[in-house]
């Protein structure tokens, strides 16, 4: 079922070829900007009669106004299964505490007398926060996106997810619970990338965002990628992928359980082992054959595990293990070897890290406290996930005294002077002609 890559017996290619070795999946956004360019731009011109019209034709709702009534909030919240919303507090709970530790505080820099520099962190005022609904509604995906929005103080937030036949043409009842338990009165039932282009260009009782966050197919990544600029966006994210960094001390059918539970999200979802054993790797692929046929989700864990995104690549050691889970930058990068703590600690480059056999994927993706908005497709290289620091905008406040700038006037003509830039240096020398007069 997963393809093996072995890479044993020889040395490692370069970071860029061993990553261009490493099975995941492509995501060609450009090949839908077409239908995307025209969908977003009708809502830029029509606004709400062109959301109701393509949430027609693509979700089969017709939905009058997209906007979520507060009754339907309500009632979502008073009808929520006791153990699901015992759950999502919980969860709530969790993420809040560790993203309330990422909170900045404004640092001011004496520079020299008379001048500094302070940073002062400013939240973005207003967000769109996208929780998908396609083959999973995800009511996590509220958490993750509204606390870290909370906790930076962003005066704004709405919610769009994607209308359901099946609920009367609102969002998943879990989602409509969860925005309800944050305090989210503001949710939208629109999807795809006209949820992007509602945020982006405002419609209906929509008004425009700063910013939109959250994962979504690649419709929704397209959407991002036309309007980023006009708005800001948190990353252009393609499908979900698990790595697991193994040896032999791994429990195979944990790490069979893993590599099935992300392959779950998705049917181009990626799932890859790195591992020492050869008899590991025999036994989990054993394992994970047995385990997929007794899953509800079967047909889209096969495709998800059989295609090019996924497979396993024997290393000799560690050492090349590290190489290539560092060359792959996962998402999801969990850490099951002998001392996992410290191996863990010589990874680079990896979304979020999950160390030891306690601490699988699924826990980040609920209840660990940690956000599961991360990088994908080797973002993870030069990008972080989602937290309060997404929210927020650092802003340099410069002040200087009269005696501070006369203190560097030479340096800045110097410089002004090598850029050829004269009306720089004139600038702080009509400060000090007008002061000698």
């Amino acid at each position: 079922m997963l393809a093996r890559i072995d890479l044993r017996g020889s040395a490692l290619p370069g970071t860029r070829e061993l990553a261009d070795l490493l099975p995941r999946a492509g995501t060609d956004i450009d090949s839908v900007m077409a239908t995307v360019r025209p969908l977003c731009e009708d809502v830029r011109i029509r606004g709400a009669q062109a959301v109701r019209e393509i949430t027609a034709r693509l979700d089969g709702v017709d939905n009058e106004d997209f906007a979520v009534p507060q009754e339907a909030l309500d009632r979502a919240l008073t009808e929520c299964v006791p153990a699901v919303r015992a759950a999502l507090e919980e969860a709530i709970s969790r993420v809040r505490r560790v993203h309330a530790d990422q909170r900045r505080t404004d640092v001011t820099t004496q520079v020299v007398p008379g001048g500094t520099v302070t940073e002062r962190w400013q939240p973005v005022r207003r967000v769109g926060l996208y929780v998908p609904g396609g083959l999973a509604p995800l009511l996590s995906s509220v958490v993750m996106n509204v606390v870290p929005a909370q906790m930076a103080g962003v005066e704004s937030i709405a919610v769009a997810s994607p209308p359901q036949r099946d609920h009367g043409g609102l969002p998943d009842p879990g989602v409509l619970a969860a925005c309800a338990l944050l305090g989210i009165s503001e949710v939208y039932a629109v999807g795809g990338a006209q949820a992007v282009a509602v945020f982006g260009y405002g419609a209906g009782s929509c008004e425009p965002v700063d910013m939109v966050t959250g994962p979504g197919n690649v419709y929704v990544t397209a959407a991002k990628r036309l309007l980023r600029g006009m708005i800001g966006i948190d990353s252009e994210a393609g499908p979900t992928e698990v790595a697991v960094l193994a040896d032999e001390t791994a429990d195979p059918a944990h790490v069979a359980a893993d590599l099935i539970s992300q392959a779950e999200h998705d049917p181009l979802a990626g799932a890859v082992l790195v591992t020492t054993s050869e008899a590991l790797a025999d036994a989990v692929l054993d394992l994970v054959f047995a385990q997929v046929a007794a899953t509800k989700h079967s047909d889209r864990i096969t495709t998800a595990l059989e295609g090019s995104q996924s497979g396993v690549v024997l290393v000799d050691d560690l050492d090349a293990g590290l190489r290539v889970v560092d060359a792959y930058a996962a998402e999801h990068l969990e850490i099951q070897t002998r001392n996992a703590r410290e191996v863990a600690a010589r990874v680079r480059n990896a979304g979020a890290i999950f160390v030891g056999a306690w601490s699988p994927v699924s826990l980040g993706d609920y209840c660990a406290g940690s956000n599961h908005v991360l990088p994908t497709g080797g973002c993870a290289r030069f990008s972080s996930g989602l937290s309060v620091q997404s929210f927020l905008r650092g802003i340099h406040v410069v002040e200087y005294d009269e005696q501070a700038l006369a203190g560097v006037a030479a340096h800045i003509d110097a410089l002004a002077g090598a850029e050829d830039l004269p009306a720089h240096a004139a600038a702080v020398r009509i400060r000090q002609s007008r002061q000698a007069g």
